[in-house]
């Protein structure tokens, strides 16, 4: 199978990097931001970079949305993990329409209501994480991941 990750910042990076035993079994290939530093464990790692910044950027969003039906196209990725901002929604949107499953892990500084990203995304996602009790609450279809020290 092959994976698209998708990640905007270094700790969206470092947060995917986490579900290593998952995704080092697999094809896959990763999105990042332009000057996202990348951590020195992923440095073997096939890396394109989307434009930035994307925080509300409406010119970047629609070269983002080129460069991810482009890349979409070229690859097929059957399953999409996103994290972090703006630079997911393109990928999310675009990769549910051609087929793709979907996957958003919400940050975990969102304790009460879904980020931007989160929100833009949600109809064409699969599943979508998230890590508080009461924002799952709040978005019942939501599903919770709990850390292995609190399970």
């Amino acid at each position: 199978m092959k994976i698209l990750l998708v990640a905007s910042a270094d700790a969206n990076l470092r947060g995917l990097r986490l579900l290593e035993p998952f995704w080092s079994r697999h094809r896959r290939l990763w999105v990042t931001g332009q000057g996202v530093a990348v951590p020195p464990e992923l440095a073997g790692e096939s890396m394109i970079r989307a434009h930035g910044p994307t925080h509300r950027n409406l010119p970047n969003l629609l070269r983002n949305a080129l460069l991810a039906l482009s890349l979409l196209l070229r690859e097929r990725p059957r399953l999409i993990v996103a994290t972090g901002a703006g630079v997911a929604v393109p990928f999310l949107i675009l990769g549910r329409l051609l087929g793709a499953s979907t996957v958003y892990i919400e940050s975990i500084t969102r304790t009460e209501s879904l980020s931007l990203t989160a929100r833009l995304s949600l109809p064409f996602l699969s599943v979508i994480y998230v890590h508080w009790p009461q924002l799952q609450r709040r978005v019942p279809w939501a599903e919770l991941i709990v850390p292995e020290e609190a399970s």
